[in-house]
């Protein structure tokens, strides 16, 4: 299932949604996302909303059903846009949230934008107790999934064997915890409002795990965006959970992060690989710089 239109949309579905909304006077397709279904902002007499949805046999479901729950749940000192309406009725799995006007975050050097980073991490991961779907260790699963397959298929030498080195021995226990995490940080899931707020949005692969987790991902998108892998870190050092992170599990986890990445280059959608290289790139050099 690819990207739906408004159009395509179940005239039963957009009359619960009207309830709320009143009157939808125009609808507005999203750009930019890589989740199948729909994700509009909708013009309605009552204001504008965000809306996603996707069909309850969707092989998205899943991914629906988790951001559906932590949204219920999360509490008001997250920075995220509130869900207002959900519903799993007629075939449809459907979240209307708060509009929210605002751009994607600059993670470049000197960009005014990363002064608020640590916040609005610091703000997620001391949640405790959030209905965040499932423990951290069934994500990092499909990374390790994706690795072995890699690894069990390319010949000896760099950066494999690097990979090789980094993930040997690892244990997900070392992931575990009771904290919030967002899991998918990246300048499309962090956005700035006019008044230089960040705010997080797409919460499909929250989980419960350790609070340095979302640190430590958001890392290989400082160093796309420009850093070096030195400078990313000493950015997420802000953050006093950085430093409970067990080295070696940190080194670990962006070998993983950075091997579905390559996996993906490879194998992923024709349209999707020229970005999974960059972000692999980005990753590997993380790896490199941590295993000096």
């Amino acid at each position: 299932m690819g990207t739906l239109q408004w159009e395509c949309f179940p005239p039963g579905r957009v009359a619960a949604i009207e309830e709320l909304t009143g009157p939808v006077v125009k609808a507005e397709s999203a750009t930019g996302g890589l989740m199948p279904g729909l994700a509009a902002v909708v013009h309605a007499a009552n204001g504008r909303y965000f809306i996603k949805a996707a069909p309850s046999d969707s092989p998205a479901a899943p991914l629906y059903e988790r951001e559906m729950a932590a949204n219920k749940s999360l509490p008001a000192g997250v920075p995220a846009p509130r869900m207002l309406y959900s519903s799993s009725e007629g075939g449809w799995l459907v979240m209307v949230l708060d509009f929210l006007d605002a751009r994607d975050v600059d993670l470049s050097p000197g960009s005014p934008d990363l002064d608020g980073i640590p916040a609005a991490l610091a703000a997620i991961n001391a949640v405790r107790e959030c209905d965040a779907g499932q423990p951290v260790t069934a994500n990092v699963a499909a990374l390790q999934d994706k690795a072995s397959a890699l690894l069990g298929k390319t010949p000896e030498g760099q950066p494999w064997d690097m990979y090789r080195i980094a993930v040997e021995g690892f244990d997900s226990a070392a992931l575990t915890g009771d904290r919030l995490v967002h899991y998918d940080l990246h300048p499309g899931n962090l956005k700035v409002t006019a008044d230089g707020d960040i705010v997080v949005v797409d919460w499909g692969f929250a989980c419960a795990g350790a609070p340095w987790i979302d640190a430590a991902f958001l890392v290989p998108r400082l160093i796309e965006a420009g850093h070096s892998p030195a400078a990313a870190e000493r950015l997420v050092s802000r953050l006093p959970a950085w430093q409970t992170a067990p080295v070696p599990a940190v080194t670990a986890l962006a070998a993983l992060w950075t091997m579905f990445r390559e996996y993906k280059a490879i194998h992923g959608p024709m349209d999707a690989r020229s970005f999974r290289k960059q972000a692999a790139r980005a990753g590997r050099s993380w790896v490199e710089h941590r295993m000096r």
